[in-house]
């Protein structure tokens, strides 16, 4: 479902301000859920009331109340490296230390970094 086509479906609740549809890094493609902002929380409960549980192109909605995400401690983000799994050695002729550093432009970097 696109963002017109939920906006025009949730309207007969109320003004809706603004939607937001996320979607995946890697595909682009919608990650299935959306994000409604009402005029007012009248029109909200409104919304919930009417949609929850509809059924709309043989999918059933499944509308609530978005609830804010608990604060992260400051340096608790996780890291994921994207080479191989660290092994005795390090990799290529033993010693460990750094590994393989790409020889991308300044230009791509810079983007990948943005991407994280």
């Amino acid at each position: 479902m696109s963002a017109d086509e939920l906006t025009q479906l949730l309207s007969e609740a109320g003004q809706i301000v603004d939607v937001y549809l996320p979607t995946d890094r890697r595909t682009g493609r919608p990650r299935g859920f959306a994000f409604v902002e009402f005029a007012s929380d009248d029109e909200a409960a409104k919304a919930i009331e009417t949609f929850n549980g509809r059924e709309i192109n043989g999918r059933k909605l499944n509308i609530n109340a978005a609830e804010d995400r608990p604060a992260r401690p400051a340096g608790t983000r996780t890291f994921r490296p994207s080479g191989p799994p660290p092994g005795p050695g390090g990799g290529f002729g033993g010693g460990g230390g750094r590994p393989f550093k790409s020889k991308g432009s300044r230009k791509g970097l810079r983007g990948r970094k943005r991407s994280l």
